[in-house]
């Protein structure tokens, strides 16, 4: 079979949806998305936490998808659920990881999430392939979720293929620093502030059940995730400030070590991460598939007449998972 015949076409953004915010914000929260039933698990972590993790259920012999959210995101989020809608199509089993304190209850530990945490990835998807079986196996990492899985990717290298399959991110910010710096001037800031909102009250509903923890006065007062990030993410998850966080976490450096055949979908013109960021040729492993659009905005992707669909990303990435191409 001509695998080019079934492969999507590339991504063309419609005339009334071109530009890269009203991709990203419309796909966020008003692209239609289909509505799926999950079965819920808690999982208790090595450390004494528990996440939440959802499932679409089929055949025991099926493949199986697993999901990684982006920042505050969760699996009602309308990537999340188009994904696991399109697993469901193909008859294929799926899951989508909450990270902690995603799933509407917060977690146990002081410790939350952050976009290096390579250790979460690797024990959960270890017990996801415990559970698949003899199944392929194949794992997405979207935007923050995108980045800590493709890190994990690198880290492990040739370890991986034992554990998954094939492999996609979407919109990941591989380069955290200049995902961040994006994120603090102009209209990111109109993104970063968004983001606060949830991040901020939890932290500091954290506060009250772990006193002491941080400065409330300094979280209340950030106004960038560079400044959230220096009073809450980086002490709490080991690093010693922002920048080295930022730096320590970021997956491009480890994405020429990768060894699972993988695809990495970014559009050049995501408001969260500068084209001049995105990882070349020479920065990738030969396992590694580029497929950068030139429009799509950030995990946007929206194509057709009005309202528009957002099929084009799912279609995309099971091409790849099914052909590796």
């Amino acid at each position: 079979m001509d695998l080019r015949s079934t492969q999507p076409p590339p991504f063309r953004a419609p005339w009334w949806l071109a530009g890269s915010h009203a991709q990203t914000v419309y796909a966020s929260l008003f692209a239609p998305a289909p509505e799926v039933a999950m079965r819920r698990e808690r999982w208790d972590t090595p450390d004494g936490d528990f996440v939440d993790v959802d499932f679409v259920d089929g055949p025991a012999d099926a493949p199986w998808l697993h999901l990684f959210h982006g920042l505050e995101g969760s699996s009602r989020s309308r990537y999340a659920r188009i994904l696991m809608a399109s697993a469901r199509e193909h008859g294929w089993r799926g899951s989508v990881l909450h990270f902690r304190g995603c799933s509407g209850e917060m977690n146990r530990l002081p410790r939350a999430y952050h976009s290096g945490d390579t250790n979460e990835i690797d024990w959960v998807l270890r017990r996801v392939r415990t559970l698949a079986g003899g199944a392929p196996l194949h794992a997405v990492g979207v935007s923050l979720g995108g980045n800590a899985f493709a890190k994990w990717l690198g880290e492990t290298a040739g370890d991986a293929c034992g554990i998954v399959d094939r492999a996609a991110t979407v919109c990941a910010p591989f380069d955290l620093m200049a995902a961040g710096e994006a994120l603090g001037h102009g209209f990111g800031l109109v993104y970063s502030r968004h983001f606060l909102t949830t991040l901020k009250k939890t932290a500091l509903a954290k506060l009250e059940r772990h006193p002491g923890l941080f400065d409330a006065n300094a979280v209340r007062r950030a106004r960038t995730l560079r400044d959230f990030d220096n009073v809450v993410t980086a002490p709490l998850h080991g690093f010693r400030d922002t920048d080295d966080y930022w730096t320590r976490a970021s997956a491009k450096p480890w994405l020429s070590s990768i060894a699972v055949p993988t695809l990495l979908v970014n559009a050049r013109d995501d408001p969260f991460l500068p084209e001049s960021a995105l990882p070349t040729e020479r920065e990738v492993s030969p396992a590694v598939k580029l497929e950068f659009t030139r429009k799509g905005g950030h995990v946007g992707f929206v194509s057709g007449p009005f309202p528009g669909n957002i099929g084009w990303l799912p279609r995309r990435i099971f091409h790849f998972l099914e052909h590796s191409a």
